[in-house]
């Protein structure tokens, strides 16, 4: 059980950490088994997180967690938001948060005023999902710590659940983690931590459900992972004009660097929120040039790749399609 395994990783974590680093079994345990175990929880639930845990990189960490990333918005603790177990081993606490990348914010804006800024998108992330962040606890977390990076995880909590030991075998604690993602997916569908101004701006509305899916779209198609597995499945071509980087512009470089963009041709319009089976790869995308991509996206319908190609007629379309 996971809750059994985060009380034990509570209890043990003060002496093991006097212990050497490399080579430590049990942080292998922290790294392998309790991950396996959570990924168990989320079998039966719809949704494609990573997870990973952590004592530390090189030496014990002050504070070792167990994360769940929803790889639209991040794939590590360093940036975006994520659902994350915090663990106060001095206390024997573990805390369950939702929470924000230090790293990068401390290494944008410094310490102190990187604390600043996280404490404040922290506010900004409750009256984004009020609705879920009613279900939990607001108050500032205590990881017993002054080194930079609990701080840093004490700043960027919006809200969660701190449990003593005798609590994380109980029915609440399962159903706080279902609910804490849930209230992961709604933040991630209403915009995330980006500003309301910039997403209207950006989808060039001022409706606010038009524009989370806009913004949604969007992130799909600019997610490192999306783009890799579609272009290794749909190739390095643009499916709207034919353009080929390589032949037509002397392109070398990387593939996943590529001046081709993917295209996420499914609408949002019927998907719920919360709903988390949002694409499937290959099958719900195009790989376009960047002018074919803008093109696309004022159709009417974002998958009708012919009613695209019906509109290009500039000569290298005429060459391959042979349209007069």
């Amino acid at each position: 059980m996971l809750g059994e395994k985060l009380s034990e990783l509570a209890v043990r974590y003060a002496a093991e950490r006097t212990k050497p680093f490399a080579g430590s079994d049990f942080g292998n345990w922290v790294r392998h088994d309790i991950p396996i175990e959570a990924k168990k929880f989320l079998t039966f639930l719809p949704y494609d997180f990573e997870v990973k845990s952590s004592v530390g990189a090189g030496n014990w960490a002050s504070v070792p967690w167990l994360a769940f990333f929803d790889p639209l918005i991040t794939t590590s603790a360093t940036s975006g938001f994520y659902v994350v177990y915090l663990v106060n081993a001095q206390r024997e606490q573990v805390v369950l948060s939702l929470n924000q990348g230090a790293t990068a914010i401390y290494k944008e804006f410094g310490h102190t005023r990187g604390r600043r800024i996280l404490e404040r998108r922290a506010r900004d992330i409750c009256e984004r999902i009020p609705d879920f962040a009613s279900s939990f606890d607001f108050g500032r977390i205590d990881l017993s710590s002054v080194d930079d990076l609990p701080l840093g995880y004490q700043a960027g909590h919006a809200f969660g659940r701190t449990y003593n030991r005798s609590d994380l075998t109980k029915s609440q604690f399962k159903n706080d983690l279902a609910q804490m993602f849930r209230a992961y997916e709604a933040l991630v569908d209403r915009g995330g931590t980006d500003p309301s101004d910039q997403m209207h701006a950006s989808s060039g509305t001022a409706d606010v459900e038009e524009t989370r899916r806009y913004v949604l779209s969007r992130r799909i198609e600019r997610s490192n992972d999306v783009r890799v597995r579609v272009l290794a499945e749909r190739g390095f071509i643009c499916e709207g004009c034919g353009i080929n980087p390589k032949l037509d512009y002397s392109y070398f470089g990387r593939d996943i660097n590529t001046p081709l963009e993917v295209h996420h041709s499914v609408s949002l319009r019927s998907l719920q929120e919360g709903e988390t089976r949002r694409y499937k790869i290959p099958k719900d995308f195009l790989v376009l040039c960047p002018t074919c991509h803008r093109m696309i996206h004022k159709q009417l319908d974002l998958s009708d790749l012919e009613e695209l190609q019906s509109k290009i007629k500039f000569q290298i379309m005429r060459e391959i399609f042979d349209v007069d």
